[in-house]
């Protein structure tokens, strides 16, 4: 049986959770300030402990800072240079693409690097739920978080700086650092918007 001070213990812990699941909100500006790697460290340990089908522990992180940074941007901007229509328009955009990945002084890219012996769907999934993880974390240890992704990110320029494996399924990056903002203000639809309960089954 249950002693009181557990159950209370519990609920409190019930609370915070509740309380970092409503709170935290995505953070695009960071200071200039270097968090400590122990407490990324914190962060990646979070994302470890995601649930995942047949204990396959499909997440990858690759944790850049300093130059490795540097070189991600260039990744990206050779990526915006391809994919532009022209030549004045790819330069454009590979200006803006190579400062992308210095706002912030870690870059988290998630991937998933899926088991064969599982559906890679439930894989991937396992992997969205280790940055979701991340992201909590990092708003319960006082730091700005932000999920990035997108067709850079996604690029064959980007897998190949990252040395992802052919078969990995990259799921974005994640900006972490100090915030230098405040969170931003946001709603939800109402829950029974999205949510369907049935106690029979349907006609």
């Amino acid at each position: 049986m249950q002693t009181e001070p557990a159950r209370a213990g519990r609920n409190t812990d019930s609370a915070a959770v509740l309380r970092a699941i409503r709170d935290r909100r995505s953070i695009g500006k960071c200071t200039e300030e270097i968090p400590d790697p122990e407490i990324i460290r914190q962060v990646l340990e979070a994302g470890t402990w995601a649930p995942n089908h047949h204990l396959t522990e499909p997440w990858r992180f690759v944790v850049l800072s300093g130059d490795a940074r540097v070189g991600l941007g260039g990744a990206m901007g050779a990526a915006a240079v391809r994919e532009a229509a022209n030549a004045e328009v790819g330069e454009t955009a590979r200006s803006r693409a190579v400062g992308k990945p210095l706002r912030a002084p870690y870059v988290i890219a998630v991937y998933a690097d899926p088991d064969p012996s599982a559906p890679e769907i439930e894989e991937i999934a396992s992997a969205a739920a280790a940055a979701q993880n991340m992201l909590l974390a990092a708003h319960a240890l006082g730091l700005a978080a932000m999920w990035r992704s997108g067709t850079l990110i996604y690029s064959p320029e980007v897998r190949r700086y990252l040395k992802l494996p052919e078969r990995a399924v990259m799921l974005g990056v994640l900006y972490v650092g100090y915030p230098a903002m405040e969170p931003p203000q946001r709603e939800r639809r109402p829950m029974d918007d999205v949510a369907a309960w049935w106690d029979s089954a349907p006609e």
